[in-house]
């Protein structure tokens, strides 16, 4: 049986979700409550729920990207779609970012966290906190970490991904995207 997994959304093409162009999978459910998140529709239970092999079919045949973002929501509430998308991504040699809410010592503690992210090229990692607010280089808050897990990326890699950017398909759909701080001037945040 296909292993599924429940996503908010993707994005085939995107400059602000990590170096290089990107395709960005938004995963659907959070319980670690972050206050002043941005992107508290992706926090319910529901979502369209795919196989995780839809999704990396659907990554791995978008054309001139550099690598994969997985977002959300909270990627490491559902490790094993995780896993396993990174696993279905990884031979191809795109570069893999996952950003969570979860710290890196509790992923480091969690033997299933822990392999969730074993096939990642960077974690970005740690609760979001409105006091720290930065949104930039890929971080919503000063607190959150750069894991290297391997040598693909470094911190230096981030620091030019813009703040934000609007996407608009060719369907009419809008998407406005990044770490922006627009919900602090009253404008919707992140999808």
């Amino acid at each position: 049986m296909a292993l599924t997994w429940r996503v908010h959304a993707t994005l085939a093409r995107s400059a602000a979700n990590g170096p290089g162009t990107r395709f960005v999978v938004w995963a659907q459910g959070c319980t670690l409550g972050c206050p002043g998140c941005f992107n508290p529709e992706t926090h319910g239970p529901r979502g369209d729920v795919r196989t995780v092999g839809d999704v990396a079919a659907e990554a791995l045949g978008t054309p001139g990207i550099d690598g994969v973002t997985v977002s959300g929501g909270e990627p490491l509430e559902q490790p094993e779609a995780l896993r396993e998308f990174c696993g279905l991504v990884r031979p191809s040699g795109l570069g893999i970012v996952v950003l969570t809410g979860f710290a890196r010592r509790e992923i480091e503690a969690d033997p299933g966290l822990s392999a969730a992210v074993e096939r990642a090229d960077m974690v970005i990692a740690g609760r979001y906190n409105a006091r720290l607010r930065i949104g930039a280089g890929l971080r919503g808050s000063s607190n959150k970490e750069y894991w290297a897990v391997t040598g693909r990326y470094g911190p230096e890699d981030f620091a030019d991904v813009p703040e934000s950017e609007i996407v608009i398909a060719a369907d009419g759909t809008v998407s406005v995207t990044g770490m922006h701080a627009w919900e602090n001037e009253g404008r919707r945040g992140d999808r």
